[in-house]
């Protein structure tokens, strides 16, 4: 190749490096700056503005925050803080407010001095809400002023304008999401009221309001809820435990510093045999740990076994049981919260704190706060040391249950379970399993699946409710075991400390369907198994591989025209297009169940990936899915009525 050739290749691929200036970086890969663009994405723009009012709070300014979803799904937040600064920036030559939401990375989080702390993940703050948005309005009340300026896609329209006069301080954001980029663009309430409550509970003494004035009541007032809490995470932990049955009443709690780290503590003990540990750093739910759940770990395990062996040597030799850290967490329910000025993530979600100094500190204050409480409260603290001996029988019985499965795999050829229909595909990232409901379903789905890379394991009747069982009752049950089996999961391999742990590094499928029939007794088994998962397996649903098959409830057909409809909606739609909304001369076939499709049918509609539904299960907000799970499958019938009732659609159904 000549000289010049390679020089005209050189400049042409230098020109074709395109510098993202900017906003604009943000609306060609939004993704990499809020998450995804869709529910999670469209959500986290209004966590954006709604922590820097946040901030505002926490360096003591601001005490009210409202929240508005306005009738066209657009957002308004409102605070009585300073109000962002409206003075000519230096640097930049326009005024602060418009560098703060068109210049990514400004802001006074940058400025060590101005924030000791603040919560805004990446620092990407409101500029980024700006540069998504179709419409963004900043209000700003300051100096005796009210300031204003508009802006699209995050192109300023104007100047920052005076509009009026004020005695108050203050800032109102008001945007609406770009349709074109986020693929949903309706709020969902749910997602925001569990934030805010949250955001409330971490930052006490601060009052959200939230009002939703897409939903109004008969004389006309908009939803609307208000979160206040006085005690912070001691009332937090108490609303996590609302449906336990508690194993000591008291709250044992901290609020301390150490090496100039804030923590936050409060601990609870139920009767259940779940470990519910929700921590947090600057506000941010760090869903996979990190150096503060491992110093918070660390101190429990340190103190309770010195005052287990120191008081109950007795009853330790009696049980003849060698006690793990796992023991002193079990029917734990706790919530930590740590305020660190720079913090560092990792993990896939960059919610894995590791800033090690953390570790020491939470090691320290957990240690000292959980030493006081047992040597004042001796009763309390022999409860406890009872629950962890009980614990640690139960492990021991676990561990027997799960190495008998083990030792009797390699007889049952390959160790499978003997219902388990295989693909010939070893490839686990093409490989998917559905876990069906009955035989007859099961002998349709293996007729009709493709064998290469969908396997199908038929299950019997409903599975034990893992939500009332003792751990090693699961390995217990046959159905259970046959689905950990099949999914090449393991416990026990990750040490004794974490023998509760799913191994998935073998996971033998990447997709795992539930596919039962579209009626009540199907659902209950859907949540029967997704309780499972969640309980014993929430790495599978962490990474993505949970899913739940959608089957048609109808199948409509009007001379050669057929349709399968997946949606009473659906149905009337076919009516309507083909009928003139008469049923008359329609021909519609309800679905009781999967048995009653033909493989071809049940391919066509529920197993082809060209042509299927699938809703993959997800956990969006933690503390809530547990309080659900424990809600729906618990004991206690008052609340899971209460919720049925407040969620249920009523529908004719043909019994």
């Amino acid at each position: 190749m000549s000289e010049e050739n390679n020089k005209q290749n050189a400049s042409s691929s230098a020109d074709s490096i395109q510098v993202l200036e900017g906003l604009e970086a943000v609306r060609k890969r939004p993704a990499m700056y809020i998450g995804d663009i869709s529910v999670k994405g469209l959500h986290h723009l209004v966590y954006e503005v709604v922590d820097n009012s946040i901030d505002e709070a926490l360096a003591g300014y601001c005490n009210r925050i409202n929240v508005f979803i306005n009738e066209d799904n657009s957002i308004t937040v409102t605070d009585n803080g300073r109000g962002i600064p409206v003075d000519m920036h230096e640097k930049e030559h326009k005024s602060a407010l418009e560098v703060v939401l068109t210049v990514l990375h400004a802001g006074g989080k940058f400025d060590k001095g101005s924030y000791k702390v603040s919560g805004g993940l990446h620092g990407v703050g409101v500029s980024c809400v700006n540069a998504l948005s179709t419409y963004l309005r900043a209000e700003i009340h300051r100096n005796g002023k009210i300031y204003m300026q508009e802006y699209s896609c995050g192109k300023p329209l104007h100047d920052v304008e005076v509009i009026g006069d004020t005695h108050e301080t203050g800032t109102t954001i008001t945007f609406k999401p770009d349709g074109s980029i986020f693929t949903d663009t309706i709020y969902q309430y749910e997602i925001l009221q569990n934030r805010l409550r949250e955001l409330a509970y971490l930052n006490k003494g601060i009052t959200i309001t939230f009002t939703d004035l897409r939903e109004k009541d008969e004389e006309g007032n908009p939803k609307q809820e208000v979160f206040h809490s006085e005690e912070g995470v001691k009332e937090f932990v108490r609303f996590l435990n609302r449906n336990n049955e508690p194993l000591i009443n008291d709250v044992i709690y901290l609020n301390t510093e150490k090496q100039s780290i804030p923590i936050e503590c409060a601990i609870m003990y139920n009767t259940g045999y779940r470990e519910n540990l929700h921590s947090y750093v600057n506000n941010i739910n760090t869903i996979e740990g990190g150096t503060h759940e491992a110093g918070f770990r660390t101190a429990l395990t340190r103190v309770l076994k010195k005052y287990a062996e120191d008081t109950s040597a007795k009853a330790l030799e009696k049980a003849k049981v060698e006690i793990s850290g796992e023991d002193f967490r079990e029917g734990l329910i706790a919530v930590i919260s740590v305020k660190v000025a720079e913090p560092q993530f990792e993990g896939q979600t960059k919610t894995k704190l590791g800033n090690n100094e953390v570790s020491g500190a939470v090691n320290q204050a957990v240690g000292e706060a959980l030493t006081n409480y047992l040597e004042e409260h001796p009763k309390e603290a022999k409860l406890i040391v009872d629950k962890v001996i009980l614990a640690a029988t139960a492990r021991i019985a676990a561990r027997k249950a799960r190495e008998s499965v083990q030792r009797k795999s390699p007889m049952s050829g390959g160790g499978l379970p003997g219902k388990l229909a295989d693909c010939s595909s070893r490839n686990p990232e093409e490989c998917e399993i559905f876990l069906v409901e009955g035989d007859s379903a099961g002998g349709s789905a293996k007729q009709g699946r493709s064998r290469a890379t969908q396997a199908i394991l038929p299950l019997r009747g409903k599975i034990l409710n893992v939500e009332k069982a003792m751990w090693h009752k699961a390995f217990e049950s046959d159905e259970v075991n046959n689905i950990i089996t099949a999914l090449g999961v393991r416990f026990g391999v990750d040490g004794e400390e974490n023998s509760k742990k799913a191994n998935i590094e073998k996971l033998r499928y990447h997709k795992i369907i539930i596919m039962t029939d579209a009626d009540v007794d199907g659902s209950h088994i859907d949540t029967l198994i997704m309780t499972l998962f969640y309980r014993y397996m929430p790495e599978i649903i962490e990474a993505g591989h949970l899913y739940i098959a959608n089957p048609p409830l109808y199948l409509c057909a009007k001379g050669n025209i057929k349709e399968y409809c997946y949606t009473e909606e659906a149905r009337q739609a076919f009516i309507q297009k083909y009928g003139e909304g008469s049923e008359s001369g329609i021909h519609t076939q309800r679905y009781k169940g999967l048995g009653e499709m033909n493989p071809e049918q049940l391919w066509e509609t529920t197993m082809n990936p060209e042509t299927r539904i699938l809703k993959q299960v997800t956990i969006n907000n933690a503390a809530d899915v547990d309080y659900i799970f424990s809600m729906l499958m618990g004991e206690d019938v008052g609340p899971r009525r209460e919720f049925i009732e407040k969620n249920a659609t009523y529908a004719n159904i043909d019994a």
